[in-house]
């Protein structure tokens, strides 16, 4: 790269003299010096200092090569955060910045935009393309729109883009700022240029020899590595230490990064950051020394007392990428004296990157050595803001179950255009008080005293309409509880009037506002109940599905209500939120939490969106599972929801699922000598149970089969029912059925799953499915029973997942020998209707509890024996 290392002897020396008189001083400490650096105040004459950084004002340089008409503005607010924001350099026409760089090598590119109003500039209208030489880093880029995404209101005006470029020696950068159209602006706040160490991210070219080839990227889900060449651009997305404060770009080993800390993308519960301070030397024998700072590797998060034994991190990202994944470690706990004694899975986006994670033994059995594993890992999609899950789980191997890191990096790689682009965030809608300001008044204005008994009778008119519609509402109540649906509701009690106590009423005014007057842009999705929109409530702050009943709905006043009782009383993290409801102007209207991602079967197939994994399904199943449970167990009387199915079952950012859409509920039986409530068949075909159908007697195990139904149509990637397909594999209960019977159930597991699941984790999931199915209610398990073997098959699941790659890799299908001998000829004479009962998932009559308790201790005795019985 042409990086100078004159003063390295003197240093070494100087470490040399500083280490006998501070025993705990570390290498670390010793930064890497840039050999070149530009950071440059656009749009001033003004130099200053801060955080590390020399700031330069533009008008002082030479670098402004192209600026056609482009002005040096002040912002109308000043920023509340220091840094070069005080000034910018904005133009309707293209203007490009160039800096010479003498020296071969990666260098940092950092973009600064404070994204607000600049004199005669309206913030909404800067909308332009960023080119660095061959690169694309922003296209049609609007910075007001990142600013009302972003959910820090701390510091959301504020946008900073860090990107990585190799350049060679003696080349020109020139970074161009293009407006995207005639009537739209361009414009930047700060530039920095800072070159780093050759192969701190890029791969080093002359490695061959198996110990080196282990040093570079390993491509998740592929036996194979991944290299990033010197013609690739990379843009960081994240930088994280793990536990503990934000390191500043002053306290960086040189380069400027800045450290953010890792708590608003960790999802799962963990123990304590630990700091370990200065007991331990740290030596950089691993890794060079400017790889990261030393507050990064003495500060640790680990598992703790966490139940579901897990480290689960969320990346935000955009799909149809690539992305490197640095992870750092550094071994600092005392309880550790050995290679083995602590050991983890690592999963990358729900594939299985490391089975024995030890960082002692990376480490060559030594405390205190920093190490970093590299992964590449491809986001399949069309630009869609996903999330780039790692998880880490224990190895039940080790003596010590635990886990641990220290650090996360993620860099996104140029596509094959070379562009780094994503696009902007949805613009929020207009919100009630922006709407209303834009209505002319018509006529002359009032005098004050006219507005104010305006406003006096407005008032008291507005009083008669609230009691009016109270009453109205009750009197509806009180029908809908008088009209029949089958019989009656088997004694069960209540208030017949709404909960508004719990439940929030809206206006058709909020409504019309929240959708535009329900714009057709705003629809997400449709159903039996009519269509659903995305609104934003609250001055435009909260996003919510709005659902509407249509003319003709074949559900009407009595599912609405029904829906608003059932919900209002209910709140559990794995059922969908009610937030309110409107009631007014023939409009019967639902307000909901939005869930960003939809429904669980738009994502199983129908759809252009990327495949679940196998790991994400289970996760979902277990979720919807537990919403089930608590809604048969823990809410005052059981509640039967009556129409389960994957279009009811929700996904919110984080793929947390939650069960939706309670217009169908029914209380279940309220007395102990009641086995059942008698009612009419509603429901959805294909997900009926059939002893629910033949007999119309109502009992949680009719949730119990639709379920079942769900778990198939997780495992196959088809709906319940193909009119199209041979007589066969019509209907998925009875194909599934079928080739169970014959031995073949992996026939009909989604091909894109492949590779994916465990041996015992397919044999488990599908016992537990079909065990739902079975015909005879009483067999069937209880909710309970279901999540306790969901649990045990996502166990199942991390302790066999290492058998997965093995196979993947030797590009067989899912079965090894275990599989083969559980659907072999030999089993051909097992019939559905027995089968539960030789894998120890069926007893006497799942309705009692204490069957219920001796089922998950059977279940669960594989967890602490995984032999198996």
């Amino acid at each position: 790269m042409g990086t100078t290392y004159r003063p390295i002897a003197l240093r070494n020396m100087l470490f040399f003299l500083l280490s006998l008189c501070h025993p705990y001083f570390s290498i670390a400490d010793v930064i890497y010096r840039p050999v070149e650096l530009f950071t440059v105040n656009c749009g001033s004459a003004i130099n200053f200092t801060l955080d590390g950084r020399n700031w330069t004002g533009d008008s002082n340089t030479k670098f402004l090569s192209e600026s056609k008409d482009s002005v040096t503005v002040q912002a109308d607010t000043q920023s509340t955060i220091q840094g070069p924001y005080t000034y910018a350099r904005l133009s309707h026409f293209q203007f490009t910045y160039s800096f010479p760089v003498t020296t071969q090598g990666p260098f940092f590119l950092r973009l600064f935009f404070y994204s607000t109003s600049y004199q005669m500039f309206d913030r909404h209208k800067a909308n332009f393309s960023v080119q660095a030489g061959p690169y694309t880093l922003l296209q049609h880029f609007n910075p007001s729109l990142y600013a009302e995404a972003d959910d820090d209101p701390t510091h959301s005006d504020i946008l900073f883009r860090e990107y990585c470029i190799y350049l060679q020696h003696d080349q020109r950068l020139d970074i161009t700022f293009a407006p995207s159209t005639t009537e739209s602006y361009a414009f930047i706040n700060g530039i920095e240029i800072v070159s780093m160490p050759s192969y701190l991210y890029y791969s080093n070219p002359n490695y061959t020899v198996p110990d080196d080839i282990t040093k570079l990227p390993q491509f998740v889900g592929h036996n194979q590595v991944y290299i990033i060449t010197n013609n690739s651009a990379l843009e960081t997305k994240h930088r994280l230490k793990v536990g503990g404060a934000q390191i500043s770009p002053s306290q960086d080993t040189g380069m400027l990064r800045t450290w953010d800390t890792d708590d608003k993308y960790l999802i799962t519960d963990s123990g304590p950051s630990t700091d370990y301070a200065k007991k331990t030397n740290l030596s950089f024998v691993q890794i060079p020394n400017y790889t990261a700072p030393d507050q990064v590797y003495r500060s640790v998060r680990n598992i703790g007392m966490n139940p579901f034994k897990n480290l689960t991190w969320q990346l935000p990202v955009y799909s149809g990428f690539f992305y490197l994944l640095r992870l750092h470690f550094c071994q600092l706990n005392p309880e550790v004296q050995d290679p083995g004694d602590q050991m983890f899975y690592i999963f990358i986006q729900d594939q299985l990157a490391e089975r024995g994670a030890d960082i002692l033994k990376w480490s060559d059995n030594q405390k205190g050595v920093p190490v970093v594993k590299d992964y590449a890992v491809y986001i399949p999609g069309n630009r869609e803001k996903v999330y780039l899950s790692l998880e880490m789980h224990p190895n039940s191997m080790s003596s010590i179950q635990d886990a641990q890191l220290n650090a996360i990096e993620v860099f996104k790689i140029n596509d094959t255009t070379g562009s780094l682009a994503e696009p902007n965030p949805d613009p929020p809608p207009q919100t009630t008080n922006k709407q209303i300001s834009k209505k002319k008044n018509s006529g002359t204005k009032r005098p004050l005293t006219a507005a104010v008994a305006g406003a006096v009778f407005a008032v008291v008119l507005l009083s008669f309409m609230v009691v009016f519609f109270i009453k109205n509402l009750k009197q509806n109540v009180a029908v809908y509880k008088n009209q029949k649906d089958g019989t009656s509701r088997g004694g069960g009690s209540g208030s017949s009037s709404l909960p508004t106590n719990l439940c929030r009423h809206f206006s058709i005014a909020e409504i019309r506002a929240a959708t535009n007057n329900f714009d057709q842009l705003f629809v997400v999705g449709a159903g039996g109940f009519g269509d659903v929109y995305k609104g934003y409530i609250d001055d435009g702050s909260t996003p919510v599905a709005i659902k509407r009943l249509k003319p003709g709905s074949q559900q009407g006043l009595n599912e609405f209500m029904n829906e608003i009782q059932m919900l209002s009383q209910l709140r559990h993290l794995h059922l969908v939120s009610l937030i309110g409801y409107c009631y007014e102007s023939n409009e019967m209207i639902l307000i909901y939490d939005f869930m960003e991602r939809g429904t669980l079967r738009d994502h199983l197939y129908g759809t252009d969106s990327p495949p679940l994994s196998w790991t994400q399904r289970l996760q979902i199943c277990i979720g919807a599972a537990r919403g089930l449970h608590y809604l048969h167990t823990g809410a005052k009387q059981m509640i039967i929801h009556r129409d389960v199915k994957s279009t009811n079952i929700l996904l919110d950012e984080k793929w947390v699922a939650k069960v939706s859409d309670f217009g169908l509920s029914r209380i279940g039986p309220t007395g102990s000598s009641m086995t059942h409530v008698s009612t009419k068949v509603k429901g959805s075909v294909g997900y009926l149970d059939p002893e629910y159908y033949k007999r119309q007697r109502l009992t949680e195990k009719s949730d119990v089969y639709s379920y079942g139904v769900v778990l198939l149509e997780v495992l196959c990637g088809r709906q319940p029912l193909l009119r199209t397909a041979e007589k066969q594999q019509v209907s998925l209960v009875n194909w599934a059925k079928h080739r169970y019977e014959k031995g073949f159930l992996s026939e009909i597991v989604d091909p894109a799953l492949k590779g994916q699941i465990a041996p015992h984790c397919l044999r488990k999931f599908s016992e537990v499915a079909l065990s739902c199915l079975l015909e005879d209610g009483n067999q069937r398990p209880s909710m309970n029973v279901v999540v306790g073997v969901l649990e045990f098959v996502m166990q199942l699941q991390l302790q066999d997942g290492a058998n997965v790659n093995v196979v993947l890799e030797s590009g067989g299908d899912y079965e090894d020998s275990t599989t083969e001998d559980m659907f072999s000829g030999s089993h051909s004479s097992m019939h559905v209707s027995d089968f539960s009962n030789s894998s120890g998932l069926n007893s006497t009559s799942y309705a009692s509890q204490e069957s219920d308790r001796l089922i998950s201790e059977l279940v669960f005795s594989e967890i602490n024996h995984p032999k198996g019985r």
